[in-house]
């Protein structure tokens, strides 16, 4: 088995099947979404033919939508796993939160929670796609002042209430509507298929991956994962690499790599962040060029899937580096060329 380039493949970083960006994103499932600008690249890299007009297209017709999922961390998914994934979180991410809230000796009063949360929905009713400024300015219209901590509290838990959700997509601010307005109502599921329908996404696009890889990535307690496996049992096969036992998905790929391939990945990129273990591509006495250990991911660069380099996406000249000598010399120019296509599509 060679992990790298099955990876590559069911990631959709080579020869990817997808021509819309709603389509990336239901077949991960959720996608890490940390950095506002690049979760863009991150999503259009993966299309047949990438553009941020396009992803941008999707997001504002609400078929993508990003909130607080796996880990109390940003996540894109699709419109229709929205509110089942939505019911399988929104309890753990409030314990999260209420952890934070916690740690930093902040407590919030039910008269409070439920004014803010009023104006909160009242503002994002009227105006459509709303800003924290809009929220600001709203609050201030009451005579309320607040600190952007206190309201980022307010603004994440009219989130997990289901109440609002992202809205349309600028150059650098998140914005919020209200969610009963951008996204359909489905039916609820049992918990038990959430759990299976989880575990069949994750391993359809990050195959192939262990128990621990699923466990970081859902942010569930292994219990539940192990229940998600189970469940779908007979859609995995087990194979190892290097004294490890790896799961993949039937429908996983393992046919189509090449080689001599560069990508310009972006930071917090599922390649990565969506994986325990990033051992099999990135070189561990070079991890701190990937992230650090407080969990920010930096921009990388692939070769053949092999973490080899740094870019920066928003500099003249991109700013490429390397940092292995694991490249070769040609390739990275259509790299580029990609991402700069992107931009101007």
């Amino acid at each position: 088995m060679n992990p790298i380039s099955i990876r590559l493949l069911n990631q959709q970083l080579i020869a990817p099947q997808f021509s819309k960006p709603e389509e990336v994103v239901a077949h991960f499932g959720a996608m890490q979404a940390q950095e506002y600008r690049m979760m863009r690249w991150a999503v259009g890299m993966r299309t047949k033919r990438p553009s941020e007009r396009a992803f941008t297209k999707a997001f504002n017709e609400g078929k993508i939508v990003r909130l607080h999922l796996f880990r109390g961390t940003w996540q894109l998914v699709n419109a229709d796993d929205f509110w089942w994934m939505f019911d399988l979180y929104a309890s753990k991410a409030r314990q999260i939160v209420n952890g934070w809230m916690s740690s930093n000796r902040i407590s919030i009063p039910d008269e409070e929670l439920y004014l803010i949360r009023n104006l909160i929905v009242e503002t994002a009713d009227r105006k459509g796609s709303v800003t924290n400024e809009d929220f600001k300015d709203a609050l201030a219209a009451k005579g309320i002042t607040m600190d952007d901590h206190r309201l980022s509290y307010h603004i994440r838990y009219a989130e997990l209430d289901g109440m609002i959700c992202s809205g349309d997509l600028l150059p650098m601010k998140a914005t919020y509507a209200l969610a009963e307005k951008k996204i359909k109502r489905t039916a609820p599921i049992e918990r038990d298929w959430a759990l299976a329908r989880l575990a069949t996404k994750y391993f359809q696009s990050h195959s192939p991956a262990t128990l621990e890889d699923f466990v970081w990535w859902t942010g569930l307690n292994v219990g539940d994962c192990k229940r998600g496996i189970e469940s779908i049992g007979n859609h995995l096969y087990c194979d190892s690499y290097k004294g490890r036992t790896f799961h993949l998905h039937e429908n996983s790929r393992t046919r189509g790599f090449r080689k001599g391939e560069y990508l310009l990945i972006p930071p917090y990129d599922e390649y990565l962040i969506g994986y325990k273990s990033r051992d099999i591509v990135l070189d561990p006495d070079f991890k701190h060029f990937a992230h650090n250990n407080s969990g920010i991911f930096q921009p990388v660069i692939a070769y053949d899937g092999r973490i080899c380099g740094n870019w920066s996406p928003f500099r003249e000249g991109l700013n490429i580096s390397f940092f292995t000598k694991e490249h070769g010399n040609e390739g990275l120019d259509v790299a580029i060329n990609k991402y700069r296509m992107f931009k101007s599509k």
